[in-house]
């Protein structure tokens, strides 16, 4: 219980101390002008209250990722509450904060842009493919799992459910932010943290024991926390995914002070989210055994989130947990269609405020989704937990690159950069996806080329800075 309670406790602190900080380092002026009221367009760039603005970013970042992440991150046992907390606070947070606040400087520049603003030019034909790719499967995915759950609940086929979602999908992501998105992501991003606060307490007023982390079990004998628990709980730690994300509220920020608020509370919500459900799953079956087996038995993450709302919520969490099942991988799957059309749009230079330049984008894009849609891909998905991290990995860069051009501490996003990238390198080459080496030989290679990674850095950082001088 004391590790539980006491990584809720510190992630609540890490948002009011650090927090602090970042946001002290990047600057953030109140008074200074956001996209939302210079390039006001009422579509894309319309601004918001903070706590709408919070609620929406929460549900865009966080789905089912904080849920179905935590309850397999489970299986490592109490090992996976410190990665939760020290992954939130000093890589999560920081990769969400700079990428929002550096797009709201950049005039709701997507994560593509920036990247090739920071890194050069190499990096942003690179990212911005890559993006796009990842982006397009996630919609795929979050747009086939709901209507194949749907299609087995009720009367109408798998296909009719597709034609349904794809047409939402459509309309949420060609039609302006405050019509569909505003309006109903609040309510979701609500019933997320009822759920969550609910099996929270629960966990506490119960009869429950929830195993402290401590040395003897810091390093579970059945699994190697390195790499995979670093890309197993990817939300509610770090995850790329909120690169892409982070960028639609920067259009919508009504000014830079809310910056904390919505990129960085976003992300400790999360947190906190994730941590109740990794404490949930290691608890309520007993054991990482019991939840092996429970993972087995019930037909995955989903079952075993339904297996514990029900309990602990009754009628109510059953009804919580379908909506979380269905609903919530939705409102990440539009969001990431709309993500894309804005990835395309700031790569062509076309005005959105011109409806058809929308429907040019869009129409193409879902094309491309619904042909995925009619294919069994599930071994691509497989690779999207390594891209997830790899392009955490890009984005913190990019932050680290634009701190060091400001001449501010660039360390905050240095060495979670440095990090991700030895855990990156480290998985895809140890991975049953990957090329299987041993650890033996996967994890020096993962080292190695982080510290590449960082020299290269340094040194190009250290010439950046000559350049800056002489040309003063």
């Amino acid at each position: 219980m004391l590790s539980y309670l006491g990584g809720i406790l510190i992630l609540i602190a890490g948002y009011i101390f650090y927090g602090n900080f970042v946001t002290k380092i990047f600057g953030a002026e109140k008074t200074k002008e956001t996209p939302a009221h210079t390039k006001s367009d009422g579509v894309d760039y319309i601004a918001m209250s903070w706590p709408r603005a919070f609620l929406i970013q929460l549900l865009n970042i966080a789905g089912l990722g904080p849920i179905y992440g935590a309850v397999m991150g489970a299986l490592f046992g109490p090992a996976a509450f410190l990665w939760i907390v020290l992954g939130c606070i000093f890589a999560g947070t920081v990769h969400d904060y700079l990428i929002g606040m550096i797009s709201v400087r950049d005039d709701g520049a997507t994560v593509a842009e920036i990247v090739g603003d920071y890194l050069g030019e190499g990096a942003r034909k690179f990212m911005r493919v890559f993006s796009i790719l990842v982006l397009i499967l996630v919609g795929t995915v979050f747009m086939t799992g709901p209507a194949k759950l749907l299609a087995s609940m009720t009367g109408l086929s798998l296909n009719a459910w597709l034609v349904l979602i794809i047409s939402y999908y459509f309309l949420a992501t060609i039609l302006p932010v405050d019509k569909i998105i505003a309006k109903f992501y609040p309510l979701l991003g609500g019933a997320l943290l009822i759920m969550a606060l609910g099996v929270g307490g629960g966990l506490i007023i119960g009869d429950y024991n929830i195993p402290n982390l401590t040395l003897a079990n810091l390093h579970p004998k059945s699994l190697s926390l390195w790499p995979f628990l670093f890309v197993t709980i990817a939300c509610g730690a770090i995850s790329g995914f909120h690169a892409t994300q982070s960028p639609l509220m920067a259009r919508c920020l009504d000014n830079e002070d809310d910056g904390k608020k919505v990129f960085y509370g976003a992300m400790i919500a999360e947190g906190i989210i994730a941590i109740i459900w990794a404490a949930a799953s290691m608890t309520f079956f007993g054991d990482t055994v019991g939840l092996s087996e429970a993972l087995n038995s019930l037909g995955g993450a989903g079952g075993v989130v339904k297996e514990i709302s029900d309990s602990m919520l009754g009628v109510t969490g059953g009804i919580m947990a379908m909506l979380g099942v269905i609903a919530l991988p939705i409102s990440s799957g539009d969001t990431a269609f709309r993500s894309v059309r804005l990835a395309l749009a700031d790569m062509l230079k076309l005005d959105q405020k011109d409806k058809t330049n929308r429907f040019k984008i869009a129409i193409p894009i879902f094309m491309i989704g619904i042909i995925l849609s009619q294919v069994d891909f599930s071994i691509i998905w497989r690779y999207f937990a390594w891209s997830n991290q790899t392009l955490a990995m890009m984005a913190l860069w990019a932050g680290a690159a634009y701190l060091a051009q400001q001449d501010k501490l660039h360390w905050i996003a240095t060495i979670p950069a440095t990090f991700m990238t030895a855990v990156s390198i480290s998985y895809i080459f140890a991975a049953p996806e990957g090329f299987q080496l041993s650890l033996a030989i996967a994890t020096p290679i993962g080292i190695i080329t982080a510290g590449g990674a960082l020299t290269l850095f340094l040194t190009k950082g250290q010439d950046a800075t000559v350049e800056k001088k002489k040309s003063v």
